[in-house]
């Protein structure tokens, strides 16, 4: 179920749309992933407003992942060589990592504290699938509404034919890393 971040406000001027079989392969994975948090990255672009009142992101294919984090029932951690796997496609011309999604299976899909403490990446986008099968989509910015770091963006669904680059989180052992 897709629902409004905040009845209050949106971060004026930004939008994330996303397929419904995107949506449905990252509930899927929430629901395999549970107890536990799910993990995985948001590949697409971000389109600057031209003829629009709002920039958005487009979100393209996403990538599950596996997550390594020591405490999986209340955090998550991106498997780190899926994540340099990613970046060094996407500086051979593939998809920029506009952010990535989680899962609180216990709780709402809203950023958590401790979430607010993992943000750095200005401008990325935490997609969050909440317990009851909400998804929200948040922006992370400095001095946000949310924990001093978020914003809630308005997610819409729709977008040309997605990608689905796999179906289950795949561990990478050899990442390159010398």
């Amino acid at each position: 179920m897709l629902v409004s971040p905040s009845a209050t406000s949106y971060y004026l001027g930004m939008a994330v749309r996303i397929s419904r079989p995107l949506l449905d392969a990252i509930h899927a994975q929430a629901s395999a992933a549970a107890p536990h948090e799910c993990c995985g990255l948001l590949l697409g672009r971000e389109i600057p407003a031209e003829s629009t009142v709002a920039n958005f992101a487009r979100v393209s294919e996403i990538r599950p992942a596996i997550n390594v984090a020591a405490d999986p029932l209340h955090r998550f951690e991106v498997d780190p060589a899926l994540l340099i796997a990613t970046y060094r496609e996407a500086r051979a011309g593939g998809l920029d990592i506009i952010g990535h999604y989680h899962s609180h299976p216990a709780g709402e899909a809203v950023p958590s504290a401790v979430d607010a403490e993992m943000a750095r990446a200005e401008g990325e986008i935490w997609l969050l699938a909440g317990g009851d099968g909400t998804l929200r989509a948040w922006r992370a910015r400095r001095g946000g509404t949310l924990h001093g770091r978020f914003e809630p963006v308005e997610l819409m669904t729709g977008s040309p034919q997605p990608l689905l680059a796999r179906a289950v989180p795949e561990r990478h052992e050899d990442a390159g890393i010398a």
